[in-house]
């Protein structure tokens, strides 16, 4: 792989943006070791939602600053620090690291790459046929599901839809599908209503971090056959 140069990985910045919500429960802890991983990712190539959470982070330190104290029980500051450090443990690879959000000759985020252990260029892909090819992130918790997602130079994801909710985040590459043109670093966010079909841009292959909560659903004309083979 020809390698990225810090100035070529700045280039335009994302344009399709992380929700509120997504970046409200990320700040609240609320989100699971995937989601985290999801958003820490993004953050770490888009000043713009960077700025927002700090916004966010600042809101909520006011409201609690509002908040009238009240007495815990006996043993509740225990039992919340051990939560906390669980909670740490877990997540620790998914903080955006201040100074490796650009590093020469890198295509993954930082927080995505303490998970691989590897940059892009080291990932082992499994073939599902069709110029698509999956990586799944490896250390992840029991109801997590990360993946990396590769599609050839022009070829499509085959027509789906959702069980449940999908983010997705470019990393090389573009697509397009009914929403619009998504490149580096930006994220697309699916639900259940959601019924699309990505097709990776020409010239070049398309990488993408994929999240989701339920597998998804094939509707093509061929989709029956896919939802008894292909799991994704």
């Amino acid at each position: 792989m020809t390698a990225v140069t810090a100035y070529e990985m700045r280039g335009q910045e994302p344009t399709h943006h992380l929700s509120d919500e997504l970046l409200m429960d990320y700040a609240s802890g609320a989100l699971d070791e995937a989601g985290s991983l999801f958003v820490a990712s993004h953050l770490t190539l888009c000043p713009h939602c960077r700025a927002r959470l700090q916004a966010l982070e600042a809101v909520g330190g006011a409201l609690l600053d509002d908040i009238e104290p009240v007495s815990m029980a006996d043993g509740a500051f225990d039992a919340i620090m051990a939560k906390i450090d669980a909670a740490g443990s877990a997540n620790e690879n998914a903080a955006p690291a201040e100074a490796e959000r650009v590093v020469d000759g890198t295509v993954l985020p930082a927080p995505l790459r303490k998970y691989l252990g590897v940059d892009l260029d080291g990932v082992q892909w499994r073939k599902k046929g069709g110029g698509v090819a999956v990586a799944p992130v490896p250390g992840m918790g029991p109801e997590a599901n990360a993946f990396l997602l590769k599609v050839e130079a022009g070829r499509a994801v085959p027509q789906h839809s959702h069980g449940g909710n999908e983010f997705v985040m470019v990393l090389k590459g573009g697509y397009s599908d009914a929403s619009g043109h998504f490149g580096r670093g930006d994220v697309e966010l699916a639900d259940d209503d959601v019924d699309h079909q990505p097709i990776a841009d020409d010239g070049e292959e398309c990488v993408c971090l994929a999240v989701t909560d339920a597998p998804l659903r094939f509707t093509g004309k061929t989709g029956w056959l896919l939802n008894m083979f292909v799991k994704m």
